[in-house]
C-alpha cells in the first residue's frame, strides 16, 4: 500500500509540475501578448510592415499587424469585412473606402511619398541632352513635364532625339511605364499630374476639362500596352534592368532601395517639375485600426523607421533623411498639383484606358 501511495503521489507531483509550467507559459504569452490587426494596404508599404523593427515597435505598443496587399483603386472592390484597417497610397480612394464603410471623421494621413521617375543614365542624358531633363547630380534631376508631355503628344520616338543612337536599348516611342490608373494608385496619380500641366496649371474639375484633357491622357496610356496593378512590380522590374528605361514610381521606393544598402549606377531620380504627393491614408475600420493609425502617425520610432523607409512623415519639422546622391532633401523646385475629386479621377482613368 505505502508504494501504491508513493507511485500516486509522485504522479500527482508530476502533474503538479506540468501543470505549473503550462500555466506560467500561458503567463508569459499573455503578458507579450499582441492584439493582431488585419490590414489591406498599397504594395509600396509591404516591405515597410515586414521589417522587424516596425514589427518589434507595433508588439510594443500590444499590436500584431498582418499586412495583405492591393492596388489602392481595387480596395473599392474587396469586401474588407474581418479587417481592422485599410491603407492607399492616396486621399481619394480613401475616402471612397470611407463612404463605403460609413467611416467618419478626418481620415489620419500619417505620411507622404512624392511621385518620380526613374531612368536608366543613358536615358537621362538623352534627355538633357534635348532639353527635356535638368541634371544636378550624376544619379538626380528635373523632368520638364510639359516638355514631356509636348513630345508625347508628337508620338517623338528616341530615334529622334540626339545622341540616342549610341544606344541601342533606346528604341521605339518615348514614354514614362506607370502602373494601372484604373486599379493603382501611382498610375492614377501620374494621370492627375499630367492632366493639371495639360489644362494649362488648373485641376481638372468639369466634364469640359475632361474632354479636353482626355485625348492626351489615352496616349500616355495605350502606348504603354498592358500596365501592372501595383507599383511594387513596377519598381521591381525596373531595378533588374527589365521593361521600359522611364518608370513612375514613389520616392519612398527608390529611398528604401537605398536603405537596403544598393546604390545602382544605372539609376537617376528624376523628379517632375509638376508632380503629385501620395498622400498615404489611413481608413480605420475597428477601434484596433484606428489605434494603429494614431501609432503610425505620432510614435517616435515608428515616424524613424517610416524615414528609413522613405516616407515623408507628416509634420516632420526636421530635414528628410535620405541618400543625396539620389533624392532631393527638400521638395524644393517640385510643384505639387491639386488632385482632382475621386470622381473626376475615376473618369479621367477610364477615359485613358479606353
Amino acid at each position: 500500500m505505502r508504494r501504491i501511495a508513493g507511485i500516486v503521489l509522485a504522479v500527482l507531483l508530476i502533474g503538479g509540475v506540468v501543470a505549473a509550467v503550462v500555466a506560467g507559459r500561458q503567463g508569459e504569452d499573455q503578458a507579450t501578448a499582441t492584439k493582431t490587426v488585419r490590414a489591406m494596404i498599397g504594395s509600396e508599404k509591404a516591405e515597410f510592415f515586414a521589417d522587424p523593427e516596425v514589427v518589434d515597435a507595433l508588439a510594443a505598443e500590444g499590436y500584431t499587424v498582418q499586412a495583405e496587399t492591393s492596388g489602392s483603386w481595387a480596395m473599392e472592390g474587396l469586401d474588407l469585412k474581418g479587417y481592422d484597417f485599410a491603407l492607399p497610397s492616396s486621399q481619394a480612394p480613401a475616402v471612397e473606402l470611407a463612404g463605403k464603410y460609413k467611416v467618419s471623421g478626418t481620415l489620419p494621413r500619417p505620411f507622404y511619398s512624392p511621385l518620380v521617375v526613374v531612368a536608366h543614365k543613358n536615358a537621362a542624358e538623352v534627355l538633357k541632352a534635348n532639353g527635356l531633363v535638368t541634371l544636378d547630380e550624376p544619379h538626380r534631376g528635373t523632368l520638364r513635364m510639359g516638355d514631356y508631355l509636348d513630345a508625347a503628344r508628337a508620338d517623338r520616338t528616341w530615334q529622334q532625339l540626339k545622341g540616342a543612337e549610341k544606344y541601342g536599348e533606346l528604341t521605339g516611342t518615348l514614354y514614362l511605364s506607370s502602373t494601372d490608373p484604373e486599379t493603382s494608385n501611382s498610375g492614377a496619380l501620374y494621370l492627375a499630374a499630367a492632366s493639371y500641366v495639360e489644362n494649362g496649371g488648373k485641376v481638372v474639375a468639369t466634364d469640359t476639362e475632361i474632354d479636353r484633357t482626355a485625348p492626351l491622357l489615352r496616349k500616355l496610356v495605350s502606348v504603354q500596352g498592358a500596365q501592372q496593378a501595383g507599383s511594387d512590380a513596377v519598381f521591381r522590374d525596373f531595378v533588374s534592368g527589365a521593361g521600359n528605361p522611364l518608370v513612375v514610381v514613389y520616392e519612398s521606393q527608390v529611398a528604401a532601395l537605398l536603405t537596403e544598402g544598393q546604390q545602382p549606377d544605372d539609376l537617376v531620380v528624376l523628379y517632375p517639375d509638376t508632380t503629385v504627393n501620395s498622400d498615404h491614408t489611413v481608413v480605420p475600420l475597428t477601434d484596433n485600426g484606428k489605434a494603429v493609425a494614431e501609432l503610425l502617425a505620432t510614435d517616435p520610432q515608428l515616424r524613424k523607421l517610416e524615414v528609413r523607409h522613405g516616407f515623408r512623415p507628416q509634420g516632420e519639422a526636421t530635414e528628410f533623411a535620405s541618400d543625396t546622391t539620389y533624392l532631393k532633401q527638400e521638395l524644393t523646385g517640385v510643384r505639387q498639383a491639386p488632385v482632382p475629386t475621386s470622381t473626376v479621377l475615376h473618369e479621367l482613368a477610364r477615359r485613358a484606358r479606353n
